[in-house]
Formats: C-alpha cells, sequence, structure tokens
C-alpha cells in the first residue's frame, strides 16, 4: 500500500530524515512517534508530495510519489499539524471545494458529509463562515475532507490536537473502521498511549534515523510505549 525505501532528506547540513524504510500494508494503523524535530512532518510531507526528497522512494499503491505525483494523490488524503483552510469559505463550500477537487459525485458526496458532519457536531456551523471556526472546529473540518473522498491511505501529523474527548473517540473508531474496510493509516503523535492502545504497528524515529520499528507489541514488548520511548530518548 505504502512502501518507503531509503528516504533521506537533508536542509543544509542537517538530514531531517536518513535512510528511511517502512512498509505500511492494507489494514494497517501505523503510528509515528518522536521527539519534536526528530523528521515526523518531513515524512509525512515528502509522502504526500509537498515537498522534494533528496534519495530513495515513495511508492504509493504502485505509483511513485516522484513520478506520478498527481495520481498519489488521488489515492491519499494528507491532515497536517495546523488546520489551515480557506477561512472566506463556509465549512460546507470548503467540503463541496473538496469534493469537486477528488470528483466525489453529488449523492455520495452528501452522505458522507451528513454522516461525518453528525458524527463530529459539525453540521450547525456548516453554513458559518469558517473564520468563525474554533481550532477544534477547523481540525474537525479537515478530518471530515480527508474522509468525503475515501482515501485508500491518509496520512495525519497530530491528528488528535485541538480535538475534545468525545471527538477523540469517534475518530479513532473511524479509524479502525476504515482499516476494517482495507485503508491505510499512518499518523504521527506525541501521545504515546493513543498509539499503544490503538496502533498494530509504530516507528520510533530519532534525529532522522528510525530506531524501532514492527507490531507494536513486538516493539514495546513488557513494557509501556512511554517508557521504551524515554530510554531512547535518552540513549547518546
Amino acid at each position: 500500500m505504502l512502501e518507503i525505501q531509503n528516504v533521506s532528506k537533508s536542509y543544509g547540513q542537517k538530514k531531517a530524515n536518513d535512510q528511511i524504510s517502512l512498509s505500511i500494508l492494507p489494514g494497517d494503523i501505523y503510528g509515528f512517534v518522536g521527539h519534536n524535530g526528530a523528521g515526523k512532518t518531513t515524512l509525512l510531507k515528502a509522502i504526500a508530495g509537498i515537498i522534494d526528497f533528496d534519495e530513495g522512494s515513495i511508492m504509493v499503491l504502485n505509483k511513485s510519489v516522484k513520478k506520478d505525483p498527481i495520481g498519489v494523490k488521488k489515492e491519499i488524503a494528507y491532515i497536517p499539524d495546523n488546520p489551515d483552510v480557506y477561512e472566506s469559505l463556509s465549512g460546507i463550500q470548503y467540503l463541496n471545494f473538496i469534493g469537486d477537487v477528488f470528483n466525489v459525485s453529488a449523492i455520495e458526496r452528501q452522505t458522507l458529509i451528513e454522516k461525518y458532519a453528525n458524527m463530529f457536531e459539525l453540521k450547525e456551523v456548516l453554513s458559518h463562515p469558517i473564520s468563525s471556526y474554533s481550532h477544534g472546529m477547523k481540525q474537525k473540518l479537515v478530518i471530515i475532507s480527508a474522509l468525503i473522498h475515501k482515501p485508500k491511505v491518509l496520512l495525519l501529523d497530530e491528528p488528535f490536537v485541538g480535538l475534545d474527548p468525545k471527538a477523540s473517540f469517534l475518530l479513532k473508531e473511524t479509524f479502525r473502521q476504515l482499516c476494517e474496510e482495507g485503508a491505510s493509516i499512518f499518523f504521527s503523535t506525541h501521545v504515546l498511549e493513543v498509539v499503544e492502545k490503538l496502533c498494530n504497528k509504530v516507528a520510533i524515529i530519532k534525529q532522522g534515523k528510525i530506531v524501532a520499528q514492527g507490531l507494536t507489541q513486538d516493539v514495546i514488548k513488557n513494557q509501556s510505549l512511554e517508557h521504551l520511548f524515554m530510554e531512547i530518548a535518552s540513549e547518546a
């Protein structure tokens, strides 16, 4: 589904990603954790085609991010850590814009918008300008926009930031349902407890390098992910 092979990306003398290789399969909920500046956002943006990378290859459903960027973008949804949206639009105008971009039919669009707007308690404000939304409401809006075109691969950078407990719970349940239907989810977070409970696989990045990866229980073994992360963080 998502194959990352020996990917490197440098900013000047600093290697943000250093020979990273990961495989995210259909049905995976894959957690990606690391300290601030470890290289998580860089890799997510490289997969999404937002930034270029120096070495290696990234394939999404056998399509190359470098050779077929439009084809890849049709298959994915990317939610950044800060929900930047067109604030002059209303919520429904923004969702219809995304639906147009991904050629979602009118009937399917209406059904999915209603489903997720009701789920995330946003239906009553969809006619309001996005500029009037709180951070959490904007986060819910971009999550809905990512779901209405049924992407095969979801890339999310700190998706739970700004969400209230109910919305966080519903998003986790939505993740599980999507993966049961064959989608793949790759997301970064600092909430290690979420990764431990939700993700079947996890990768830990430190200073641009993957230092642990695999099935979550195989990686953490008989300790918590938090304890393992602190051990890795304290190593020279």
